[in-house]
């Protein structure tokens, strides 16, 4: 899903002529994406993230890459910028005052800026105000729509399997900011998060020129991208396998079901 998001908007910008694309990775993590940034050709790449430890990780894999493919052309700028885009304007903070991104991108780390008001519209402003006109806002984040109606068909405050648990404080009354829940996973993750009211995103978008392109939950967009050729050979390249509609391969149903909390989203900048 990540890899077919990413790529399929490269290559829409690609169509419309543009070429050394400048992007935006806003909660860049690790630097998990670098890869498909590199293998997007693109011109110039931002990473920020709140975690100095993670950006710092993201660079030497950056460098690492760099060495790698000395005398590649190919190979695209970069800056690493810690902070919380929360709170803090990226826009003061880049080498270049002048840059314009065709591309923002925000894996599943939106929804932690719905604490309140002011911190997603900070978040969204960080995110949309400096796109090209014709640029694209894409992202992953957990459906609300989806969380609620599990807590609400659970005979307790949580829900998930063993992969997975989330747990909320109460249920019936649930706040458009600060709505938080806590999510568990394997006992690697264990944090709060916050429900985003995607209409209420959507609303706020607009104001910064944005329209919603797509918006859909994992599994159907899975259903509507596999079905073209070259993504079905992305998939097997990562050894997922299918059964009963549904690819499993190198994840349990667990991890599958985990997933399909998930949804995926594409705003495109209008003015």
């Amino acid at each position: 899903v990540h890899s077919v998001l990413i790529g399929e908007t490269v290559e829409k910008l690609r169509d419309a002529g543009h070429r050394r694309l400048s992007v935006l990775d806003l909660g860049c993590g690790k630097g998990g994406d670098l890869l498909k940034w590199r293998k997007g050709n693109i011109g110039h790449l931002v990473c920020a993230d709140i975690a100095g430890v993670s950006v710092e990780q993201c660079r030497s894999r950056y460098e690492y890459m760099q060495r790698r493919g000395r005398g590649d052309e190919g190979m695209f700028s970069a800056q690493f910028i810690t902070a919380d885009c929360t709170k803090e304007l990226l826009a003061d903070k880049l080498e270049r005052p002048d840059l314009l991104f065709d591309i923002c991108s925000c894996q599943f780390v939106y929804h932690y800026s719905f604490e309140s008001r002011a911190k997603a519209d900070t978040m969204l402003r960080n995110a949309c105000e400096r796109l090209k006109p014709g640029g694209y806002f894409i992202g992953t984040t957990p459906d609300a729509y989806e969380l609620v109606k599990r807590l609400e068909a659970s005979d307790s405050l949580s829900f998930g399997n063993d992969v997975f648990r989330v747990t909320f404080r109460t249920r019936g009354d649930y706040p458009l900011f600060g709505c938080q829940y806590h999510f568990n996973l394997e006992q690697v993750v264990d944090v709060p998060e916050f429900l985003v009211y995607f209409p209420l995103l959507e609303h706020m978008a607009s104001r910064y020129g944005m329209r919603l392109v797509s918006k859909q939950r994992f599994g159907e967009f899975y259903r509507d991208k596999v079905k073209l050729s070259h993504h079905r050979d992305l998939l097997m390249k990562m050894r997922a396998g299918s059964a009963a509609g549904m690819p499993l391969g190198t994840l349990s149903r667990s991890e599958w079901e985990a997933t399909s909390i998930y949804l995926v989203f594409v705003f495109q900048k209008m003015s």
